[in-house]
C-alpha cells in the first residue's frame, strides 16, 4: 500500500517537473520574458525610406516597440517623382512599384515581389509584416498572394500583419489573387478618420477574418498610440507573443528539449 501511494505521488509530481523545466527554458534573464520577440519586416510608405519609417514608428510607446524585433527595408526603386515628405524628412526616397492615377495598373509589381522574397530569405526568417501606406497595401495583400502560391513561396508563412493607413489593391487581377477568400492571418489595422485611403482601408479590413482595428482622428499618418488604443495594441501583441511561444515550444518538443527530468 505504502509503495503504491509513493508511485502515485511520483507520477503526479513528474508532469509538474517537466513543465517547470520547459518554463525555465523559456524564461530569459528578466525571469518572465518570452523565448524571443515576434520578428517583423517593416515596409515603408510611397517615396519614403526604411530610415523614415524607423522615425515614424518610434512615435509609439517604448512599451510597444520593445516587444517587437523590427527590421526596416528600403523599397527596390528610387523615387521617380516628388515625394510628399520632401522638406520633412531627408532623402533618399524609394517606392515599391509604380501605378497609374486610378491605382489599377501597376508597373514592376512582379519585380517588387521577387525583391521582397529575396530580402526575406537573406534577412529572415520573419513572423510578420508591418506596413504603412504603399507598404501597408503590400503587407495586406501578401498573405493571400502567398497562400495562393503567387508570392513568397521560398519563405515561411506570414503569421501576422500590422497595417497603418493601408488599403486594398484595386487591380482586378491582384484583387482576385489576394482576397478571393477570407484571410485568417491575425491582423492589426490603424484607420485614420480623415485618411484619404479610409474607404479602401475598410475594404481591406473586411477581407480579414478577425481584424483588430484601432481608430484614430488623424489622416494618412503613422499615429501616436493613446491610452485607449494601447489596450487593443497590447492585447494583439499578447496574442502574437503566445503564438510565437507555442511555435517555439513545438520546435523544442521536436528537439526533445522539454524531456522529463
Amino acid at each position: 500500500g505504502k509503495q503504491a501511494r509513493r508511485q502515485t505521488a511520483l507520477s503526479q509530481e513528474r508532469p509538474n517537473q517537466t513543465v517547470n523545466f520547459c518554463l525555465k527554458k523559456q524564461m530569459g534573464s528578466q525571469g518572465g520574458s518570452i523565448v524571443r520577440k515576434p520578428r517583423f519586416l517593416c515596409l515603408h510608405g510611397f517615396r519614403t525610406s526604411a530610415e523614415i519609417m524607423k522615425i515614424q514608428l518610434h512615435k509609439w510607446p517604448k512599451a510597444v516597440i520593445d516587444r517587437l524585433d523590427l527590421v526596416f527595408l528600403d523599397a527596390p526603386f528610387p523615387c521617380q517623382g516628388k515625394s510628399d515628405v520632401d522638406g520633412v524628412f531627408d532623402p533618399p526616397y524609394y517606392e515599391w512599384f509604380q501605378f497609374n492615377e486610378e491605382f489599377i495598373e501597376y508597373e514592376n509589381f512582379e519585380n517588387c515581389l521577387e525583391y521582397l522574397e529575396d530580402r526575406m530569405i537573406k534577412l529572415g526568417p520573419f513572423d510578420g509584416l508591418i506596413g504603412f501606406s504603399q507598404g501597408g497595401i503590400l503587407s495586406g495583400g501578401l498573405p493571400g498572394l502567398q497562400a495562393k502560391g503567387i508570392a513568397l513561396q521560398k519563405v515561411p508563412k506570414i503569421k501576422f500583419i500590422i497595417i497603418i493607413g493601408g488599403a486594398m489593391f484595386r487591380s482586378t487581377k491582384v484583387v482576385e489573387d489576394a482576397y478571393s477568400f477570407s484571410i485568417d492571418t491575425p491582423s492589426l489595422h490603424f484607420l485614420g478618420e480623415t485618411d484619404f485611403l479610409k474607404p479602401y482601408g475598410i475594404k481591406l479590413i473586411e477581407s480579414f477574418k478577425n481584424p483588430v482595428v484601432v481608430h484614430h482622428p488623424k489622416g494618412h499618418i503613422v499615429p501616436r498610440i493613446d491610452e485607449k488604443s494601447l489596450e487593443k495594441v497590447t492585447a494583439f501583441l499578447e496574442t502574437i507573443e503566445n503564438l510565437v511561444m507555442m511555435e517555439e515550444e513545438d520546435k523544442d518538443g521536436e528537439e526533445n528539449i522539454c524531456s522529463p527530468i
